[in-house]
């Protein structure tokens, strides 16, 4: 979905990038601050949220909004 939120490590900072766009919304010292920005970012917009380790694979992933599950809770 556009508009989802990546949290990724690059350049020696924790940044955040919404999909689709060119720029990064947001700089970070550490994972923890960085992941608690996005996570409000997305619950926010109603999108999916991920989280990147270090190395660069998808360590977390949580969505907000448009859950297609069909689970109650």
């Amino acid at each position: 979905m556009k508009g989802d939120i990546e949290t990724f490590f690059e350049g020696g900072q924790w940044k955040n990038k919404v999909e689709g766009s060119s720029r990064v919304a947001n700089i970070h010292d550490t994972k923890e601050a960085a992941t608690s920005k996005g996570r409000d970012m997305a619950r926010e917009r109603k999108v999916e949220h991920f989280i990147r380790n270090k190395d660069g694979r998808i360590g977390e992933r949580n969505t907000y909004g448009h859950d297609p599950r069909n689970i109650p809770g």
